[in-house]
């Protein structure tokens, strides 16, 4: 299961829901069973009239969620090529039904997301009513890296940051720090990382039954205060300028060249996320694209309807198993693109992805009821 679940209780009886992710030796990656029992729950606590609030968390030092366990869905469709495997079809329906539930909580729901936050974990904290990072906080779509492509939602949260910095983030992967968090929208809060106990204290001394929401703002407030002066210098706004610049191109080949060309920048973290596009995969950056130009005018629904075609697709083509094979199953960090120059990307290829790979209904069509 690797979910632990209890309800503690306040001073006036009020419940707080806690749902735990402990698999920190996979730094709390997805499974299908942790992400059923997860929703499963949330579901319950909704309707349990004496649970008031729920705190979303991940156990470990180095993680609240590393993303989902992709090596278990790679290992499938290498045994599969050119097929769906089932247990990724219904893996991505769990996920992104979970993630259209956390959007749409009607309790405060909180997620503390320290240390890892990658992928599927992104999707678990862009979800929550109040987002809180920690000083050790490091959040990033590093689907370029596998084959993939920034799921979860992310084309919808990537989309709303300020200029070009979304389609940015997610074609290099770059990571985004607590500061960064904060400056773009990503995150609501900044609690210091040993503070944890302290807010669940907190939220345990709250009067639920009047002015809930001014004391929950007080109590937040004051542990942001407090943790402020430890975040970290910012890194992507002030770089804003220049990666709107680089990415004034009208396609993907252009803004992958665009973008190595700056592995050899003096400044180092430009340099590393030009170095982190070019290792990655000339089809995910296509995907990217146009993922990001089909997104923009799309419903939270139909975003998360849009990235289960693209996922179901991405199993059915190579590169997905391969990149996965190549960084964590192997661990060769030698992937061999099936399409390894992103100027001879097939665009009948790229337009696959975006087409129904099941029978009958979408299975998320339900979504928005």
């Amino acid at each position: 299961m690797s979910v632990l679940c209890q309800v503690l209780a306040g001073a006036d009886g009020a419940g707080i829901g806690v749902a735990t992710l402990d698999a920190p030796n996979s730094l709390n990656a997805l499974t299908l069973g942790m992400i059923e029992t997860l929703d499963q729950q949330l579901r319950a606590w909704a309707d349990d009239p004496n649970v008031v609030c729920v705190l979303l968390r991940g156990n470990g030092r180095k993680a609240f969620c590393a993303g989902g366990d992709v090596r278990t869905l790679a290992t499938a469709c290498l045994r599969q090529p050119g097929c769906v495997p089932a247990e990724a079809a219904q893996f991505f329906a769990a996920e992104y039904s979970l993630d259209y539930h956390l959007h749409t909580y009607r309790k405060p729901l909180l997620c503390w997301a320290h240390g890892h936050v990658l992928g599927g974990g992104m999707g678990l904290l862009q979800g929550a009513g109040v987002r809180i990072v920690t000083p050790s906080s490091r959040l990033a779509m590093p689907e370029i890296s596998i084959g993939l492509y920034p799921d979860v939602g992310a084309s919808r949260f990537l989309g709303r940051l300020p200029g070009k910095l979304g389609v940015f983030l997610a074609l290099t992967g770059a990571p985004i720090n607590a500061r960064d968090a904060l400056d773009l929208g990503l995150a609501d809060r900044v609690w210091a990382d040993d503070k944890q106990a302290e807010l669940l204290d907190e939220l345990l001394q709250v009067n639920w039954q009047e002015q809930t929401a001014l004391q929950l703002n007080s109590l937040l407030r004051a542990g942001h205060r407090c943790a402020s002066a430890q975040l970290p210098v910012a890194q992507w706004l002030p770089r804003r300028g220049l990666i709107d610049e680089l990415l004034d191109v009208s396609d993907a080949p252009s803004a992958w060249r665009a973008l190595a060309g700056l592995r050899h920048h003096p400044d180092p973290l430009l340099a590393a996320a030009g170095e982190q596009l070019q290792r990655g995969c000339p089809l995910t950056a296509h995907l990217i694209w146009e993922q990001s130009q089909r997104a923009r005018h799309l419903s939270l629904s139909e975003t998360l309807q849009m990235d289960y075609t693209m996922s179901l697709n991405c199993c059915r083509h190579p590169e997905f198993a391969e990149g996965v094979r190549a960084r964590l199953i192997d661990k060769d960090h030698a992937p061999r693109w099936h399409w390894p120059d992103v100027a001879q990307v097939p665009a009948a290829v790229v337009e696959a992805h975006f087409s129904k790979a099941w029978e009958g209904r979408h299975p998320l069509a339900d979504l928005a009821h």
